[in-house]
């Protein structure tokens, strides 16, 4: 699916928490796919393109990422952006649905996941932030500029410079950043970046998602039972394989770790080969 017709397909609806942009393509039972911090629903094109078959695949902008708009008085923690994950599947009707996760959006998706069990046939999570990894090692240094108020003015250049952004901002999630096309990392990074407004906004999602509000939610996780799978990249080095287990051990509703060697976070993107079977086979 080429970026010209995956803009085509974006909606923007209404919500109680904001206006929320989404692309949604196929039949069937929902599917519903959240991305993390830094990328936008374009992450899932290549994964939704082999599912459209079985699923009605959704995919939401996380606030001010792709086309969705943020506010400074929005609730950018995990509570607030899995209360809007919630009100953008009430204002769509969408009902009981599969729920599919990376980066960020996985640790959003548990927050959701404990409050509307009820809601979910399934729960993938590829490799995301779990209970005592938020903010990863490796990216806390982003998040300490973010508190300082120093990223946003050194981010700029990054909406201008696609071969700094390939490089840096999303060269650790890829295994070959050099293959990813101008116009999927301009799409990226643009509307986080693009403004010094648009910048600050992004400051303030890294720094109001807390570890604390996944350690609040373990009791919940322990007792989890929707079927969840986890498919996860070996060669991340901010979402390691031993995250993977230690989620399998808290959560009872954990089916299998499917390990995929040598993938990064943003394999979906890069490797969907990887993860659409698995979904299938999970859903099956």
């Amino acid at each position: 699916m080429d970026l010209r017709t995956w803009a085509d397909q974006r909606g923007r609806v209404s919500t109680a928490s904001g206006d929320v942009s989404y692309t949604d393509v196929g039949e069937g039972p929902v599917a519903l796919f959240v991305h993390g911090v830094g990328t936008n629903s374009l992450l899932w094109r290549k994964a939704m393109a082999g599912l459209t078959d079985i699923r009605r695949c959704v995919a939401l902008d996380l606030p001010g990422h792709g086309g969705s708009p943020v506010s400074p008085e929005q609730d950018l923690g995990l509570g607030g952006l899995a209360r809007l994950l919630d009100d953008f599947c009430e204002s769509l009707e969408l009902g009981e649905l599969d729920l599919v996760a990376n980066d960020t959006g996985g640790a959003i998706a548990q927050v959701f996941a404990v409050h509307h069990a009820d809601r979910l046939r399934t729960l993938t999570l590829t490799n995301c932030d779990t209970r005592g990894n938020l903010p990863p090692e490796a990216f806390r240094p982003v998040v300490e500029l973010a508190e300082r108020g120093e990223l946003a003015p050194l981010s700029l250049r990054l909406a201008q410079d696609l071969d700094r952004a390939r490089a840096g901002a999303l060269g650790g999630g890829y295994e070959h950043p050099e293959r990813v096309p101008d116009d999927v990392v301009a799409a990226f990074v643009r509307p986080v970046f693009g403004t010094l407004e648009a910048a600050r906004q992004f400051e303030r999602l890294l720094t109001s998602i807390r570890g604390e509000e996944l350690d609040a939610i373990e009791p919940l996780l322990k007792e989890l039972a929707v079927p969840t799978l986890l498919v996860w990249g070996t060669g991340d080095p901010n979402f390691g394989i031993e995250w993977a287990y230690r989620f399998r051990d808290t959560v009872p509703g954990v089916t299998e770790v499917v390990e995929v060697p040598g993938a990064k976070l943003f394999f979906p993107d890069e490797r969907p080969e990887d993860l659409v079977p698995h979904l299938r086979r999970h859903w099956a």
